[in-house]
C-alpha cells in the first residue's frame, strides 16, 4: 500500500471506531499529509476513496506507516521505544481533546456508570493507548488448587523488573516533567527517549474524600477493564484511613469495578511507590471467590462480619452495609498492624528503626453491601532471604522475582515474558532427552524440572505443554505461600488468631 492509501485507511478505521465524525475527515487527512511532509492527493476523488472494513487492521496500518517513515527518515525509529513514540505521534492526530472525552464519559455516566467505563475502555484500545495486539499476545491459563482456581498469564508486553531497583525508586530524586508515568500532566505528552509517548492518552477526573483523582485505563491491561486510579497531586504512596475511605468511595460510584492498593512499603509494594495510586477493573479475581476459613469477631463491630480468608497469603476480610464503619474497623486492624511484634512468628513492626508492617486493601461490592480484604505484609528481610522473607524465596526465582504486589496478591500471576522461550525450550529439551543444564536458558529451570517431572508417566508432544503450565501454576502458588505472613499449618493459624486477638484490646 502507497502511504496515501494507508492515510485513507487510517481514516477509514478512525470513522468505523467513532474517533472522528465523518465531517472530521479532510481535516484529519491533512493533518497526517503535513506529518508524512506530503504535499497532498492527486484529486479530490483520491482523497475520498476511503475503504471499508479498516477496524481490525490497526496494527498492519501503522506498520506500513512506520516503514514508510523510516524510509523517508522522518524519524529516528531505531528501537521500539521510538517506534513508539512516531505512531503514538499517528494516532493522536484522531483523538478528541479530553474535554470532548470527558463530556462524553459524563453523558454516558448519567444513563449508567458500566455505559461509560465500557465505552471509555474501548475508545482507550481504539486510540492504540492499549494496545490491543500486543496485550493479545499474553499467553493465559487457569491451574487448580486447593484455595480454588489460581489466573497464570506469561505477560508479553512489558518487561520484568528487579525488586531492588523498584525499592531504589523509591528514594531516587523526583523531578523533570512529567514527574512519574502517572502524573496527569501525561496526557497528550509526546514522549521522549526515557519516558513513553501519551498523545493519545486521556483521562477521566473523578472525585474520591473531596479530592481530586483521575481513572485511566492501564496501558498493559493485565485483566477485563483493568483502571488506574491515581491523585492528581505527585505524592507517595501512604495506607492510611482515608485509603479506606478512597476505595469505598471509588466502589460506590463505580460498582461494577473492584479497587485496591499496592502496599507502601518497598518488597511488599508495587512497581511505582512515589505516586498515590489504586489499580481496579471489571473482574473477579480467585481471592474474590475465595470463602472464608473461619470467622471471628471484634468487640464494637457485631454489625460488621468478620473472617479470615482461606487463602495463601494472610487475608482478613470485612463485609457489611455501612462502609464507614468497615473504614472504621479496617482502621483499627491497620493501627493494630503496624505495631504488631510477635517473635514466635518472626513477625518484627521495626528493626533498627525500618517499620515493616502494612496492607494491601482490595475493596468491592457484594450487592448491597460493601467488602474489603485487608492482606497483612511484612517486608523484612535475612541474609538468608535479602529481597524478603515474605517474598518468592530463591529456589522460585527462575519462574517469579518481582515483588509481589496488589494484582498477584489476589491470584493473578503476572509472569515475565521471557518465560515463554525458556519454557518452550524446555519442554523441547525434556521430549529429546537432552541435558537441561548444557544450555543457559533452561539451566536455571533444570532442579524445578527435575523435581516434577517423575511423577508423569504419559510425557509427550500432545501433553507436555499442559504438564509445565500446571507445574509453573504451582510454582506461582508458592510464591503466594511464601509472600504469607502467616502460613496454612497449625502454627500459622495459632499465630494469625494471636492477632485477631488484641483488635479487641
Amino acid at each position: 500500500m502507497t502511504i496515501l492509501q494507508n492515510i485513507n485507511r487510517l481514516v477509514s478505521y478512525a470513522l468505523e471506531t467513532k474517533l472522528i465524525e465523518p465531517d472530521d475527515r479532510i481535516y484529519i487527512q491533512n493533518c497526517l499529509l503535513d506529518l508524512f511532509e506530503l504535499d497532498g492527493f492527486e484529486d479530490y476523488t483520491q482523497a475520498a476513496a476511503l475503504p471499508h472494513g479498516e477496524k481490525n487492521n490497526l496494527e498492519e496500518i501503522l506498520a506500513e506507516m512506520l516503514a514508510y517513515a523510516e524510509e523517508k527518515k522522518l524519524a529516528d525509529l531505531s528501537s521500539t521505544a521510538d517506534r513508539d513514540i512516531f505512531d503514538t505521534r499517528i494516532m493522536a492526530i484522531l483523538v478528541p481533546p479530553p474535554s470532548v472525552v470527558r463530556a462524553k464519559f459524563r453523558e454516558l455516566y448519567r444513563a449508567a456508570p458500566e455505559k461509560a467505563t465500557g465505552w471509555y475502555y474501548d475508545f482507550s484500545q481504539n486510540t492504540n493507548y492499549i494496545r490491543r495486539y500486543r496485550v493479545s499476545k499474553d499467553i493465559k491459563w487457569k491451574t487448580p488448587s486447593e484455595y480454588g482456581d489460581i489466573d497464570i498469564t506469561i505477560n508479553l508486553s512489558k518487561p520484568e523488573k528487579d525488586p531492588k531497583k523498584i525499592a531504589a525508586a523509591r528514594f531516587a530524586k523526583q523531578g523533570g516533567y512529567p514527574a512519574c508515568l502517572l502524573c496527569k500532566e501525561n496526557e497528550g505528552y509526546d514522549g521522549r527517549s526515557n519516558r513513553v509517548a501519551r498523545q493519545n492518552h486521556r483521562i477521566i477526573p473523578v472525585t474520591l474524600g473531596g479530592e481530586q483523582w483521575g481513572l485511566q485505563y492501564s496501558p498493559y491491561v493485565y485483566f477485563n477493564e483493568h483502571c488506574i486510579v491515581f491523585n492528581f497531586e505527585h505524592r507517595p504512596m501512604k495506607i492510611c484511613r482515608n485509603t479506606f475511605r478512597y476505595l469505598f468511595d471509588f466502589v460506590r460510584q463505580f460498582p461494577q469495578y473492584i479497587l485496591g492498593s499496592n502496599a507502601d512499603l518497598p518488597i511488599v509494594g508495587g512497581s511505582i511507590l512515589t505516586h498515590d495510586h489504586y489499580q481496579g477493573g471489571r473482574y473477579v479475581f480467585p481471592l474474590a471467590r475465595a470463602a472464608l476459613d473461619r470467622e471471628f469477631t471484634v468487640p464494637g463491630f457485631g454489625d460488621v462480619k468478620t473472617g479470615i480468608v482461606k487463602w495463601p497469603m494472610s487475608v482478613i476480610r470485612l463485609t457489611g452495609k455501612d462502609s464507614d464503619r468497615l473504614t472504621e474497623l479496617s482502621t483499627r486492624i491497620l493501627e493494630a498492624w503496624r505495631k504488631y511484634t510477635d517473635e514466635k512468628a518472626f513477625i518484627f513492626a521495626e528493626t533498627d528503626g525500618e517499620k515493616h508492617n502494612t496492607i494491601t486493601p482490595i475493596a468491592r461490592r457484594r450487592g448491597e453491601d460493601y467488602e474489603i480484604d485487608l492482606v497483612l505484609r511484612n517486608n523484612i528481610t535475612t541474609k538468608e532471604h535479602p529481597l524478603g522473607v515474605f517474598h518468592p524465596h530463591a529456589e522460585l526465582h527462575h519462574i517469579k522475582k518481582e515483588n509481589i504486589g496488589l494484582i498477584e496478591v489476589m491470584g493473578l500471576a503476572i509472569l515475565p515474558a521471557r518465560l515463554k522461550t525458556e519454557l518452550e525450550q524446555a519442554e523441547t529439551a525434556v521430549l529429546t532427552q537432552q541435558d537441561l543444564r548444557a544450555d543457559e536458558m533452561t539451566a536455571k529451570h533444570a532442579d524445578w524440572i527435575e523435581s516434577f517431572i517423575p511423577r508423569y508417566k504419559n510425557i509427550s508432544k500432545e501433553t507436555i505443554g499442559a504438564i509445565f503450565k500446571t507445574e509453573t501454576g504451582n510454582v506461582f502458588k508458592r510464591v503466594l505461600e511464601d509472600a504469607g505472613v502467616y502460613k496454612n499449618t497449625d502454627a500459622g493459624r495459632a499465630a494469625f488468631d494471636r492477632f485477631t486477638a488484641v483488635l479487641g484490646k
